[in-house]
């Protein structure tokens, strides 16, 4: 029955307030798909739920440029850093229909999906073709460049994002839709 009321009340409030929001005198404010070239438009995520389970920053209090090398027989692997490096990992869940929103990352992200198919469309790819990856699977992003993440299927998946950034930057930075897909 509260919840009844509240819904009641919250449509209430927007009957009141949306004309209060209105200019009679000018035009209407210009829609999403009107903007066109006054302005970027960007897409938020829908349908997903990000959880940071750890992020700490990598350094060598010795020396200004932060490296790490191994080499194993043929493995070989270097990370190397001026003057540190974060280190963050999240779970992304996206229920059925669920996706990111356009946006970049400062530096390289290590996907691997461990539930269900995510699809990844490049900003980049005029003809919108999608990268598809089930359990198992990887997605490598060498950063700086805008990408969304859709779960395209009726069931959820989760995955799991590795980021190196540059101390405390934003692992996420939002960008405008490249309109090279039609959803």
């Amino acid at each position: 029955m509260w919840m009844l009321r509240r819904s009641r009340v919250g449509a209430l409030a927007l009957v009141i307030l949306v004309p209060a929001c209105t200019d009679s005198n000018g035009p209407p404010a210009p829609r999403h798909e009107d903007l066109g070239s006054r302005g970027p438009s960007f897409t938020i995520g829908s349908g997903l739920t990000a959880n940071t389970l750890s992020r700490t920053t990598f350094s060598d209090p010795a020396d200004k440029v932060f490296k790490v090398k191994r080499m194993t027989g043929d493995w070989h692997l270097e990370i190397k850093s001026t003057p540190a490096l974060d280190l963050a990992v999240q779970s992304i869940t996206f229920g059925a229909g669920g996706q990111s929103g356009w946006h970049s990352h400062p530096g390289p992200a290590f996907v691997q999906v461990v539930s269900g198919t995510v699809t990844f469309y490049e900003s980049g790819d005029p003809t919108c073709t999608g990268i598809v990856r089930t359990i198992g699977l990887e997605y490598l992003d060498e950063g700086g460049h805008a990408h969304l993440a859709r779960n395209e299927a009726t069931e959820p998946a989760q995955v799991i994002a590795t980021y190196f950034a540059p101390p405390g930057a934003a692992l996420r930075v939002d960008e405008p839709d490249p309109r090279t897909c039609s959803f």
